[in-house]
């Protein structure tokens, strides 16, 4: 029977395979349909985004051109003002400075962009490393599949054929999983979209939207900060991928292996960083 395993292994491995690879185009169908409605919400929030950008603007330029309307009546009635009139033009003066100064839209809608962008390639690059990992454990376990085959005729390896399958099983199970963490994270995406398309809502609409677009541009962003938050918790939820496979297969060696492979990681980065510095 083992003879026949290794003469046909290219087919064997597919038979094994056939099963995750189910798991995974049920999963990455579920991804695909959650991204319809991310991708409306991502624009429309993208549009109010721009939309309280310009509100901003607008109040910075009419904060400009009264600092422009004050200094031309405070140089021309300056000298035939009283002091008490001097002093309660400092204390109109001295706010409408302050607003002009904290309204710099156009840096903090370019801080938002490049906080979310940043965000978002995290979430993007460790999709990636689940997905290069899987495709090099799954090439290295196919190439040495038979040799386990082999020995496992011998009493000392008589459990290395069914370890390789269940390793072979857990490896192939990473892209299933990845999508299906990939679609549970979209839901929190969408919670967060959600809850932030309605702050900007509140914000446009309202008796005073004047003092809450004052306020929040005093945060430093023109974003609450619920999708970033959300691309940081998906992106660190995909490095657990290994760990989950293994519970649903019971295995050690795999995520023994994934984590040497970081810790060697880590360490010629930091090799790198010491070798640039010095």
């Amino acid at each position: 029977g083992l003879v026949m395993v290794i003469l046909w292994w290219p087919i064997f491995t597919r038979v094994v395979a056939f099963p995750t690879d189910i798991v995974a185009t049920k999963t990455e169908a579920m991804f695909d349909g959650s991204q319809v409605q991310i991708n409306n919400l991502r624009l429309q929030r993208a549009q109010l985004m721009n939309e309280v950008a310009n509100q901003l603007m607008t109040i910075q330029a009419e904060t400009e051109t009264a600092k422009k309307e004050a200094d031309t009546w405070y140089e021309n009635a300056w000298e035939s003002v009283k002091s008490s009139v001097k002093e309660g033009f400092a204390e109109v003066w001295n706010p409408i400075v302050e607003l002009r100064n904290r309204l710099q839209v156009s840096l903090q809608l370019l801080a938002t962009s490049i906080l979310e962008t940043l965000a978002l390639w995290v979430l993007r690059i460790c999709v990636y490393i689940i997905f290069m990992v899987q495709i090099i454990f799954s090439t290295i376990l196919i190439i040495l599949g038979p040799f386990a085959v082999a020995i496992s005729i011998l009493p000392a390896f008589r459990d290395s054929f069914t370890t390789w399958v269940a390793r072979f099983i857990s490896v192939n199970l990473y892209s299933g999983i990845a999508y299906l963490v990939l679609y549970v994270a979209s839901l929190f995406q969408q919670y967060a979209m959600e809850a932030e398309i309605s702050r900007y809502q509140e914000l446009l609409a309202g008796s005073a939207p004047m003092e809450k677009l004052v306020a929040f541009a005093g945060n430093g962003l023109l974003s609450f900060g619920m999708v970033i938050v959300t691309f940081l918790i998906g992106g660190l939820t995909m490095l657990t991928v290994p760990s989950i496979s293994t519970w649903v297969v019971s295995t050690s060696g795999i995520t023994s292996a994934a984590s040497s492979m970081g810790r060697g990681a880590s360490n010629i980065s930091r090799m790198a960083f010491k070798m640039m510095k010095g």
